[in-house]
């Protein structure tokens, strides 16, 4: 299923999915990577966090399991080697990688444990793999759900909660883990799902909708309708600033996953 729908929508996902230079920053941070070092972006579709850090220096290899996202890929990174490739079926030799990066990916492995002890497998001892993620408690806390509750239900059930990640780390095997939350700012520049929290107008664009996921693939024709016929009407009123107020929370859109082998 992730393979089709990205394989659908790859030819036109840089069309509004670029690298925002805040989340590469962060992600080059946690990861510490060497000059000398090798690394795995897993789910790396068509490289752009992948990309923005090897312009840092970093060298990378990447992994996806859509030839449609690879061959985008290609065409913006000639220096990274890139594998068609699942996590949970890694084509590398033990511990080849200094450390890996995974960027909205790990709810769409079929296999999370299988792809987790994989990876593991692949990494160094003491490398870290990065996460950009979401919980189900985060999700929940998403505005879209007054619009789109099927579609958001749907998207929080393809990863467990905060503990039951935690657990899944422990039984990959990975030692330690640290979270760091992220909340969605007015200057994001990539748009994945919850990217434009603070600009609802902008789920009104079909082109935005497009190319997340949970839009594409988990709402319905008539679900869609709804909410955007709902959505439009409050954005004109301004009821909107009273249902997004009503959402308002402190644990975070997304967060930073550090997990180290």
């Amino acid at each position: 299923m992730t393979d089709i729908l990205y394989d659908t929508i790859g030819k036109v996902y840089n069309t509004t999915r670029c690298a925002d230079p805040y989340i590469t920053g962060r992600l080059y941070e946690l990861l510490s990577p060497t000059s000398d070092g090798l690394y795995l972006d897993i789910g790396c579709g068509t490289a752009n966090y992948l990309t923005a850090l090897a312009e840092k220096g970093v060298r990378f290899y990447g992994a996806d399991p859509s030839e449609t996202m690879l061959a985008e890929a290609r065409k913006k990174n000639n220096d990274a080697q890139f594998f068609n490739a699942k996590a949970e079926d890694l084509p590398f030799e033990n511990e080849l990688f200094d450390g890996c990066t995974a960027t909205f990916t790990l709810h769409h492995w079929d296999d999370k444990l299988k792809g987790l002890t994989g990876v593991k497998r692949v990494l160094k001892p003491g490398a870290r793999m990065v996460f950009l993620s979401f919980t189900e408690e985060q999700m929940r806390g998403y505005w879209l759900n007054y619009y789109f509750p099927e579609m958001m239900r749907r998207s929080w059930e393809l990863l467990p909660d905060f503990a039951g990640m935690q657990q899944l780390l422990n039984d990959a095997g990975f030692q330690q883990t640290t979270i760091e939350k992220y909340f969605v700012q007015d200057d994001l520049q990539d748009h994945f799902l919850y990217s434009n929290k603070h600009r609802p107008e902008q789920y009104l664009r079909p082109g935005i909708r497009q190319n997340a996921s949970s839009f594409s693939a988990l709402c319905s024709p008539g679900e869609l309708a709804a909410g955007l016929a709902t959505l439009e009407a409050d954005i004109a009123s301004g009821a909107i600033h009273d249902i997004m107020k009503r959402y308002e929370n402190n644990e975070g859109d997304y967060l930073f996953l550090v997990a180290q082998k």
